[in-house]
């Protein structure tokens, strides 16, 4: 286990509810909790006890408190939590007494990192926490779960395992030609296509299943005034985006996270797109255009009630070849237009029938809930994969090696098994505070 000499305190949960939890992990945890609490918690871990926290015989608040033992704890080191009453006076009082007691405020995310450091979780598993965190659809929960339970860090594993025994042969035959050289090239090629092809598996599983970690990007594209800006109210259930009968009156992009079908969505609303009458107009439809070449999907927008405009020809024509769903709003005024989505944002016709085809859009990401999703790791893997085909056009057997053992550092960069210290301090200051 590693050493860590600050005996760190910081609470896990938001200030200001009910309850608040606060964490202290550290070497003085014992000591601590026989400080400041009215009775005795470390002789029985894992039990919750009522107690009164005390500062110099007075209580500050009257709360519950459970102890586990090292290495048995969420970062493997003596660990108290409080459970308080969640004002933050009250917070701010009993994060006082500990400091005065010897702890010291952590830092953000220095107990998934304690417990990353001392063996209790890899790299890709304590990532995932912010993942299972951060999660906004009922699908994004799954995966991070699912990460979090080490799907990933048993399929590299997997990988690792065949390059290690690879490695080790090329090694051997390096070492010992007479003895070992012809066995350990025997095998070789059906070995790193193996693994090269497992690799790639594993990276187009990821770039399918991005969605489920950052979400679908969806752009509402359209030519002013055709109901872009109702659409993105429509589909979020709330007047987010100001509308009016004037044309032209969003002039930067919004940007709303939602679930739909259990998928995360991301939903841009753009400016309406044609010739700028100023300045901040004209900004806004490159910033639209913009967001065009990123979206997954796009919404294009039409008038249902008017047929198509020049405008309206020009975007059709733009994202054709595109995932695109076109939608004729305004239907509830007339006739639509053919071959479109028949929508309605003032009666609410239609809306459900998007949010099914935004669904069905999404779903190729969802066949596998144990997919690899972080962008860093993905990166990683590509790095793997560029490193077994390279090998594999090798020849001289110390160039054979140095590409095996390349590609086993990418790929402990993903389990933590080989990984330096920034890189570490770089993942862990993303985490919030508490966790």
């Amino acid at each position: 286990m590693n050493e860590f000499f600050d005996t760190v305190f910081a609470p896990s949960t938001a200030i200001g509810g009910a309850i608040a939890i606060i964490r202290v992990s550290g070497e003085q945890t014992r000591a601590i909790a026989d400080a400041i609490l009215d009775k005795t918690v470390t002789d029985r871990p894992n039990r919750m006890r009522h107690v009164r926290i005390l500062r110099s015989g007075e209580t500050v608040d009257d709360c519950m408190a459970v102890f586990f033992a090292r290495p048995n704890s969420y970062t493997g080191e003596d660990m108290l939590e409080l459970h308080c009453h969640g004002g933050m006076q009250t917070v701010r009082n009993v994060l006082s007494v500990l400091s005065e007691a010897g702890g010291v405020p952590a830092a953000a995310g220095e107990f998934t990192k304690r417990a990353f450091l001392n063996g209790k979780m890899d790299l890709s598993e304590a990532e995932a926490v912010m993942d299972v965190i951060n999660a906004q659809a009922e699908s994004s929960l799954r995966s991070a779960l699912e990460q979090l339970s080490g799907s990933v860090s048993r399929r590299i594993s997997a990988v690792q395992e065949r390059l290690l025994d690879a490695r080790a042969a090329i090694e051997a035959a390096i070492d010992y030609p007479d003895e070992a050289g012809e066995s350990a090239y025997a095998s070789l090629p059906a070995t790193l296509d193996e693994t090269a092809a497992a690799l790639h598996t594993m990276i187009e599983e990821g770039r399918k299943a991005r969605v489920l970690r950052d979400g679908l990007k969806l752009v509402i594209l359209g030519r002013p005034n055709v109901g872009k800006s109702s659409l993105l109210n429509a589909l979020l259930g709330e007047d987010r985006a100001i509308v009016t009968a004037a044309a032209g009156t969003t002039r930067d992009v919004l940007d709303e996270r939602l679930s739909i079908g259990g998928v995360p969505v991301r939903l841009v609303d753009t400016a309406g797109v044609r010739e700028a009458s100023d300045e901040a107009e004209r900004i806004g439809v490159d910033r639209a255009k913009q967001a065009m070449e990123s979206a997954d999907v796009i919404l294009l927008v039409l008038d249902g009630s008017m047929p198509k405009t020049p405008e309206d020809e020009t975007l059709l024509s733009q994202t054709a070849g595109r995932t695109r769903i076109v939608i004729a709003n305004k239907c509830d005024l007339g006739s639509c237009i053919d071959d479109t989505l028949p929508l309605s944002c003032r009666t609410g016709q239609g809306v459900d029938t998007l949010k099914e085809r935004i669904a069905a859009l999404a779903q190729p990401s969802l066949q596998s809930t144990a997919a690899i999703t972080n962008e860093r790791h993905i990166r990683a893997l590509e790095a793997a994969y560029d490193s077994i085909l390279h090998a594999e056009t090798q020849t001289d057997p110390d160039c054979i090696a140095t590409d095996l053992s390349e590609a086993l550092h990418c790929l402990g960069t993903i389990t933590g098994t080989d990984v330096d210290a920034e890189l570490v301090d770089r993942i862990f200051a993303n985490f919030c505070v508490g966790k």
